[in-house]
């Protein structure tokens, strides 16, 4: 009894001592992110009226937004077959898998074990001499060699006392729900990206529209000026000048023709699949109207951005693992148990209660010296939450300016336009008045040049303005966090 009341106080002072040894731990900083925006994006002044509306066209879902059945069929197509998307969902299972195996650490291992193993001894030793010396059952002698066979199941499991395990396992459910999000802002970014691509192809389009036509009108004054030379009214150079624009018109008919089949390359690209054609109409590009902007209130950004809220998991997740870490200065409780059968004959297993075997254990750990490698990784899991704090205010700051910039991008591209499609009028009526000229022989042919130049650079530009004007509204559905609905 002595001796046992001796083991007792040891195995306390002992548990005492770890306990004492365990609680020098570092204390946590909190870090916590500036989420402040200002409750307006500073808007141009045709949008001053809309600053305090909550209306919002990110919430939207993209099947409403776009109103183009050809560009919303190849939305559809590339949801479900682009490699990017299909690689992201992969990291969603990843990261669902991962929660199963930090949760299955919370429960104690059990594994079923079956061994046999045969044992020689020299017989002038302690155990060889006493084997021989032992009998069975009357008459029958320890056999030699001997067998040892047994089947049992063996338990483990560790004491999740200071939450390192249950933290383990909340920041592997942040980190999944973070790879969703992930998932949305690809969503999001393939959306626009295709969108713009199929804009920029209907821009094409028509400037290829406009330059064969140039070619056509310009080809046509080429014959006049032809037949002028031969009537002595104009001279070889007038016509070497309007050869020379025909040509160079040509030219860029041909950088149109590829610049079209980059784009269906690179839509085909998104798509998931090889080479062809893209359905679309040309025609609808000039009368598309530019959609109703409402930005809502920056406040909201925090809710439909889907990189926003990935990085909130992800700062989330990386304040758990402080924690973590933090544990690892505290002492480690784990109890293991067994159960089982063993003999040293197959048939003697079935012999109970003496071929039973059970044993049960309890171990406590605590880090004493050398404690560097702990020290470091928490230093490590500290800087890496500093980290996400800083990459979720930058990831706040950015969705912010984004939407700014567009507010006004699209106010000063309207306008823009408006002044482009006048050019574009005034233009049309002086290219008129300079072939009437030109073949009343009160114009010469340089002025014809210039103002077919002009006419064709205005309409070009023109088409460019409005492919902007719709890239931008695809840019600002984008940033304020629509398309992954």
């Amino acid at each position: 009894m002595n001796n046992f009341s001796k083991i007792y106080k040891i195995t306390l002072s002992a548990l005492l001592l770890l306990l004492v040894i365990g609680c020098k731990a570092p204390a946590i900083v909190e870090n916590n992110a500036k989420t402040t925006l200002p409750e307006i994006y500073q808007p141009s002044a045709s949008y001053t009226a809309l600053a305090a509306d909550t209306t919002n066209i990110a919430v939207k879902p993209w099947q409403e937004f776009y109103k183009d059945k050809y560009l919303k069929d190849l939305i559809d197509k590339a949801l479900h077959s682009n490699q990017e998307l299909n690689i992201q969902l992969q990291e969603i299972e990843i990261a669902k898998n991962d929660i199963r195996v930090k949760k299955g650490a919370l429960l104690p291992s059990v594994s079923l074990q079956a061994g046999a193993s045969v044992d020689k001894v020299g017989r002038y030793t302690s155990q060889g001499a006493g084997d021989a010396t032992t009998e069975i059952e009357p008459g029958k002698e320890m056999p030699d060699p001997l067998g040892n066979f047994a089947i049992g199941a063996v338990a483990n499991w560790e004491v999740d006392v200071w939450k390192k395990l249950r933290n383990s396992s909340k920041a592997a459910v942040d980190r999944y729900l973070a790879t969703v999000e992930g998932k949305n802002f690809v969503v999001t970014n393939l959306v626009a990206e295709i969108s713009s691509s199929y804009y920029e192809l209907l821009s094409l389009d028509n400037q290829l529209d406009i330059i064969r036509q140039t070619i056509k009108i310009q080809k046509n004054a080429l014959e006049v000026v032809k037949i002028q030379k031969e009537a002595a009214r104009s001279t070889e150079l007038a016509v070497q000048k309007f050869q020379a624009e025909v040509l160079s018109t040509q030219n860029k008919e041909y950088e149109i023709l590829q610049q079209i089949k980059e784009t269906e390359n690179k839509i085909n690209f998104l798509l998931g699949r090889y080479p062809q054609e893209i359905p679309r109409d040309k025609s609808v590009f000039m009368t598309e109207n530019i959609a109703d902007v409402y930005t809502g209130i920056p406040s909201q950004l925090l809710a439909n951005r889907p990189d926003i809220k990935q990085a909130e998991l992800e700062l989330d997740a990386s304040k758990l693992d402080v924690k973590i870490a933090r544990a690892e200065f505290f002492p480690k409780f784990e109890i293991s148990a067994g159960v089982g059968l063993e003999a040293f004959k197959p048939t003697y297993l079935v012999k109970i209660p003496e071929s039973l075997l059970y044993n049960l254990a309890a171990d406590m750990a605590a880090p004493l010296i050398n404690k560097n490698a702990i020290q470091a990784e928490f230093a490590s899991a500290n800087a890496r939450q500093i980290q996400s704090l800083y990459e979720y205010e930058k990831t706040v700051l950015g969705a912010y300016l984004e939407v700014n910039t567009q507010i006004s991008n699209i106010d000063n591209l309207q306008k823009n336009f408006s002044m482009q499609n006048q050019q574009v009028q005034a233009l049309n009526k002086a290219i008129d008045a300079a072939n009437d000229l030109f073949k009343a022989a009160r114009a010469d042919y340089f002025e014809v040049l210039m103002t077919q130049r002009d006419v064709l650079e205005a309409k070009l530009d023109l088409i460019e303005t409005k492919k902007k004007q719709l890239a931008s509204v695809v840019q600002i559905y984008r940033s304020l966090g629509g398309g992954w609905k």
